[in-house]
């Protein structure tokens, strides 16, 4: 048969065996389309380019289960849709790869992929410097009176995200959900970015920026659910077994998820490829430095118990990770699990899902159970202490630690001065016992992350329709500054707190009666790298309090978090430089006696030699 695709006529597919991909694929002329439908009786394609006539452009079948056609006259910007008939149904679909959409139940848009990168070479930060800031586009900040903030927004707080120190941002969910305010964790489009937000042009210069201003960006994603509202990819060429999802979800009792019965059938080549492609969209076509997995108990496991696994899930984290790893060996990719389990982060060699590293639970919850437990004396410090001691796989950098994260101040739960004092957020007590919160986060062995606002004490709970209270950016600039020393040491940017870069840690002073703590980290060992931090839980001030010290000579205080400058209701009170004295504590060979403030947390190390 013969064609002119100038015309707008449509391939036979014999004739296009040449033509690779999947969705909207531009061509020199025209836009071919394909789509797995293998269910489908026969399958159009629909848009502005033939004024939506559905005798327009009949798709071919190929062997594969896919449909193809090439329509002349389409165009980049152009509307379109899939008819599918199956049997004596006919119906609409969107895309499943579709780039770009009007909104979650509109139309499918031919998206140009071309994009000005301007050279971006971006060199993702060693893991054991990252300091992550997970955020979430649409509340962190809005301009004027939007009811949701876009990438071009957020962008115009760089310069506060860049004086505070972080250097990688954890952008939670942004495929295509329905409606405009959601927390992400719903996507109905998975390859679309949300409209809302600013389309696939408006993140992309939002990666291009960030990576300017010097930040890694991580993008949340989620496969263990899809949906469950405004699901195209639901019953997708009409056919299902049990009245259950169709060819891209389980339609057994394994499509149950907390999200409803959508999760992907991680056992169909076509699902895997879908999903695994989709994962390396992001960091080939948007340029993206790592990803964050939802969930991924919910991809390993039916349910929560964890002790009925889905093996097909498990083996494709770890396709997955392979192949991000193969092709950017920088990227970073990391598993919210909070199950405990190693093996998540252990190599497929080993058995493992070859995640670079995973959310903590073992720091989190014993760490947030300390600083906001009213009562003193109920402060277990053995809770502290194996929290700081937790690893996976004797590598400290497989575990991310925080104090707060999307789901630890929502769902029932609130941020951490609010958690302190839910009428009086803004007191000394929830402040001071918020800020041990960061000193810990930034100072324990792991990858620390910030929640946004954390830096300002923002108090309540996480809302996907409530922005940021900016105005206590200016009312807790003390906690700002005291967050961004912290991350300077943090990054050992003055090259005497080398330790924090380290995986060691020695709690080598431990007090559970009268609630302190104390720690050093090491990368190496030595002046300059070892560095000291010594923790008061207690609302008591102790005078001439002794720890010891692994060497003798001064001790240089570095921080305290108990500095006016920080609020003017802190006391200044902690004893400044130190000179180690000449007796064993500890099991050190030297002491140290100071005086240390109620709730707050010292750093001390030496110059290097």
């Amino acid at each position: 048969m013969s064609t002119d695709v100038r015309l707008g006529q449509t391939h036979t597919a014999e004739s296009n065996l040449h033509i690779e991909g999947m969705g909207a694929i531009i061509l020199e002329e025209g836009v071919a389309f394909r789509v797995w439908a293998p269910n489908a009786s026969s399958v159009c394609v629909i848009g502005d380019f033939n004024e939506w006539a559905s005798d327009a452009n009949p798709m071919d079948r190929e062997e594969s289960g896919c449909w193809l056609a090439v329509v002349g006259n389409a165009k980049p910007g152009d509307e379109y849709k899939y008819e599918i008939t199956n049997g004596d149904k006919t119906f609409q679909r969107i895309d499943p790869r579709v780039r770009e959409v009007t909104n979650s139940v509109g139309n499918g848009i031919v998206h140009d992929p071309q994009f000005a990168w301007q050279g971006d070479d971006f060199t993702m930060p060693a893991w054991n410097e990252l300091v992550i800031y997970e955020t979430h586009i649409g509340t962190f900040f809005r301009d004027g009176d939007n009811e949701v903030g876009t990438f071009a927004e957020f962008a115009k707080k760089f310069n506060h995200l860049k004086a505070l120190g972080v250097n990688a941002l954890q952008i939670m969910p942004i495929a295509e959900f329905a409606g405009d305010l959601s927390w992400g964790y719903n996507p109905a489009h998975p390859y679309a970015i949300e409209s809302a937000y600013g389309g696939p042009r408006g993140f992309k210069t939002f990666v291009r920026e960030a990576h300017k201003a010097g930040f890694a960006i991580i993008l949340d994603v989620v496969y263990n659910h899809f949906g469950p509202s405004d699901l195209d990819l639901w019953q997708f060429d009409g056919w299902s077994e049990n009245g259950k999802g169709g060819i891209y979800f389980y339609n057994d009792h394994r499509s149950k998820t907390p999200w409803g019965d959508t999760r992907p059938d991680y056992g169909r080549g076509e699902v895997r490829s879908y999903i695994r492609d989709n994962a390396l969209m992001w960091l080939k076509d948007y340029h993206v430095d790592g990803l964050r997995y939802d969930m991924t108990l919910y991809i390993r496991s039916i349910d929560a118990s964890g002790q009925h696994e889905i093996p097909e899930g498990w083996g494709l984290t770890q396709w997955i990770n392979r192949e991000i790893h193969a092709f950017k060996p920088s990227a970073i990719t990391i598993a919210e699990d909070l199950q405990d389990n190693e093996y998540l982060t252990k190599s497929d060699i080993e058995g493992g899902a070859g995640f670079a590293t995973q959310w903590d639970a073992g720091f989190v919850h014993p760490i947030r159970e300390a600083i906001t437990q009213p009562d003193d004396a109920s402060r277990d410090m053995n809770k502290v202490r194996d929290a700081l001691n937790n690893y996976y796989n004797c590598d400290a950098f497989q575990r991310v630690v925080y104090t707060e994260s999307h789901d630890e101040v929502a769902n029932g739960k609130s941020r951490v001065p609010s958690e302190v004092d839910e009428a009086d957020p803004d007191n000394w007590y929830a402040r001071k016992r918020a800020t041990l919160g960061i000193a810990l986060t930034l100072t324990s062995p792991g990858i620390p992350m910030l929640f946004q606002g954390q830096e300002f004490l923002e108090d309540g709970w996480f809302q996907d329709a409530d922005e940021l209270d900016w105005d206590k950016a200016s009312e807790e600039g003390g906690t700002i500054k005291l967050t961004r020393d912290l991350i300077r040491l943090r990054l050992n940017e003055k090259g005497n707190t080398r330790g924090l870069t380290g995986q060691h840690i020695d709690v080598f002073h431990f007090n559970n009666h009268d609630k302190v703590i104390g720690y050093r980290r090491s990368y190496g060992g030595g002046a300059g790298d070892d560095t000291i931090v010594i923790v008061n839980f207690a609302n008591q001030h102790f005078s001439d309090y002794e720890f010891g010290l692994p060497a003798d000579g001064t001790w240089k205080r570095r921080f305290s978090s108990d500095r006016a400058a920080y609020s003017e209701d802190f006391g200044g009170n902690a004893t400044g430089d130190l000179q180690a004295i000449s007796a064993p504590y500890d099991g050190q060979a030297f002491r140290a006696r100071i005086d240390l403030p109620p709730y707050t947390a010292l750093i001390y190390s030496q110059d290097p030699t």
